[in-house]
């Protein structure tokens, strides 16, 4: 196991990219990581993208972005939309919006779907996000669902209490057009991130984890005043990695 360090610089603020297919795909997949990130690196800048947001999904979208954004800088959130289980379909329209999403941000992070989701617009994401941003960090994040498409992810986020039990109480305040629905409730946000720290022993018990794809690392010296995210990989012959 590895802890990578994130260098701060007060000059160029981390530029993190996130992008969702519908209007809570980004906090159930990694908004304990971006509390994480907002807080240690007061400087940061996000750029949120939804591409499925319509009607009072897209106010829901809006809500949840400025809180997990708090006080850091938020470029949008960029709303499409797409219809719902319908973007392979409209495959081209979807990635112009890539295209210009390339001309307008060249983020250090960023957090996509993954390409082993079976939700059909959940993998078109995935695929655009490595044909359009070839060389950037991506972070593929989980989203659970009936179709049980869970994997083996190789990096994870340690959260501690007051993380995770925020982006839940958000996620859940944030999407009420969401609680009808039996699965969208506290357990099973909680339950997956329980796993996932139990798989890397986290402190708290609770993490969120990411697939990754290809990791380059750059060793380099930090000063004392860099700030520091703890990100655990867990490297073995099956993962897609180049080090």
């Amino acid at each position: 196991m590895l802890s990578l360090i994130l260098p701060y610089d007060e000059k160029y603020p981390l530029r993190i990219l996130c992008l969702g297919a519908h209007s809570d795909d980004i906090e159930i997949g990694c908004g304990g990581t971006i509390l994480r990130l907002v807080r240690q690196y007061p400087n940061c800048v996000l750029h949120w993208v939804v591409f499925s947001a319509v009607g009072v999904r897209a106010d829901e979208a809006r809500g949840a972005a400025a809180l997990f954004a708090g006080t850091a800088a938020i470029e949008g959130p960029l709303l499409k939309t797409f219809q719902d289980g319908f973007m392979p379909f409209v495959g081209a329209e979807v990635k112009a919006v890539f295209e210009d999403l390339k001309t307008v941000v060249s983020p250090d992070v960023i957090f996509s779907h993954s390409r082993r989701d079976s939700h059909q617009d959940h993998r078109l994401l995935a695929e655009l996000t490595w044909n359009t941003f070839r060389d950037h960090f991506i972070l593929e994040y989980e989203i659970p669902k009936y179709d049980g498409d869970l994997g083996h992810p190789s990096v994870f986020v340690p959260l501690e209490a007051g993380v995770y039990e925020t982006k839940v109480r958000y996620i859940m305040d944030s999407f009420q057009s969401q609680h009808s629905k039996r699965w969208f409730c506290p357990e099973t946000l909680l339950s997956l991130m329980r796993l996932r720290g139990m798989e890397c022993n986290a402190p708290s018990g609770y993490a969120e984890a990411f697939y990754s794809r290809k990791l380059v690392i750059d060793l380099m010296l930090l000063g004392e005043k860099h700030e520091i995210v703890r990100i655990i990989i867990l490297v073995d012959v099956k993962a897609e990695m180049a080090v």
